[in-house]
């Protein structure tokens, strides 16, 4: 009898590998703030010192800060919507699978979020993933109306509050942002602490991150693979070769209306509020014109070539992920090389990039070799057994 197995080679859909490649970049570029700095107490409006700082977080900010990880949460929907499709082919249940699956995944986010990096994603993905898997028999137009209504509603009715909020007090939204105590045991513990201190740390700002966020995520991350598994059962990526020339003007579109949506903030007196708009809206929207854009420009057989190593590294996107945070840790904590607090905006930038396509690199000669990544290949043995 035909058994559920993870995805051969055979069966991979390139510009999927892609797609994740560039969200692996974007998102790291994006956490590279969050890896030297205590990101996640300051205003970093107000925090950054120098004029090559400040311009540098805007440009980080209004390209990359939440317009990969949307990218990256659909594709998720994308891959488990395949992986069920997969299940009724072969006649399978697809639940008891999908399960073990996101119970492994919540394993290696635990171990991750605890142990190496606190900003893990792969808890809530997980968490997320174990609720996704009894929606995912709904058909594309249910899935996309659903997540629209969960997704729509909540944002706007937080950026309307926030809007309230900031103007009848906005001292005390300025006051409440910047927490100078948990900055300061930031420092202290990555900079300079021991294994155990940073440990502890990790914790604290996990629970901090993750107190209102985890629960936020049904509306800010269950919608997206709601969003990714509609555009994959319509097949959206598989044909966009044939369908190329529709996805010109959306990209232009989406890309334009994303880019100005996420530079409100730094032309408003209304920060906090164009703050929540620009993360909630234009993010993903600014991700739908990066995928046409990216979808366009696979269109070149000279753009797949030079970029193939993003694919690779978009393969074997659960160990890229992971050894980012083990990388970036060892620089910045103080068990590693301690430059925790002491790298500037733009430097870790360029960081970031550079560690990436150092990591494109392996990743294609690894492949050469073998067939799934290190940390991917546990992921199956632990799911499908040998």
């Amino acid at each position: 009898m035909p058994t559920l197995k993870p995805t051969a080679s055979s069966e991979r859909i390139a510009a999927l590998d892609y797609l994740r490649g560039f969200a692996l970049l974007g998102i790291f570029v994006a956490n590279m703030l969050f890896f030297h700095t205590p990101f996640v107490y300051i205003d970093p409006f107000t925090w950054f010192r120098s004029l090559s700082d400040e311009v540098s977080h805007m440009w980080v900010d209004i390209l990359f800060q939440s317009s990969f990880y949307p990218l990256f949460a659909m594709l998720f929907g994308y891959g488990m919507n395949m992986q069920y499709e997969k299940a009724v082919s072969l006649g399978k249940p697809f639940v008891p699978t999908a399960a073990k699956r996101m119970g492994v995944l919540l394993l290696f986010g635990i171990i991750h979020a605890f142990l190496i990096w606190p900003g893990d994603i792969l808890i809530t993905y997980a968490l997320m993933g174990l609720i996704f898997m009894w929606m995912i028999r709904l058909p594309a137009a249910a899935l996309t109306a659903i997540g629209a209504v969960v997704y729509v509603v909540p944002m706007a009715g937080l950026a309307l509050l926030t809007f309230f909020v900031e103007k009848l007090d906005p001292e005390g939204m300025m006051g409440a942002y910047a927490d100078i105590t948990n900055i300061n045991r930031s420092i202290e513990a990555y900079a300079g602490g021991s294994f155990g201190e940073v440990t502890a740390q990790r914790a604290a700002d996990w629970l901090f991150m993750n107190s209102a966020s985890l629960p936020m995520a049904i509306f800010m991350i269950l919608p997206l693979f709601m969003f990714g598994a509609a555009a994959g059962k319509a097949k959206l990526i598989e044909k966009a070769s044939d369908n190329w020339k529709k996805w010109i003007l959306p990209a232009v579109l989406f890309t334009v209306i994303g880019l100005t949506i996420k530079a409100l903030p730094y032309f408003s007196d209304l920060r906090y509020t164009t703050q929540v708009v620009q993360d909630s809206f234009g993010g993903p929207i600014l991700t739908a014109g990066y995928v046409g854009l990216v979808l366009l420009l696979l269109q070149s057989g000279l753009v797949r070539k030079v970029f193939h190593p993003v694919a690779s590294a978009g393969r074997m996107s659960l160990t890229v992920y992971l050894t980012q945070s083990i990388i970036a840790t060892l620089i910045f904590y103080s068990y590693g090389l301690g430059y925790y607090g002491k790298v500037s905006v733009s430097l870790g930038t360029w960081m970031a990039v550079a560690i990436f396509a150092i990591q494109c690199i392996l990743a294609n000669l690894y492949f050469q070799k073998f067939r799934q990544g290190p940390f991917e290949r546990i992921w199956r043995r632990l799911t499908y057994g040998k």
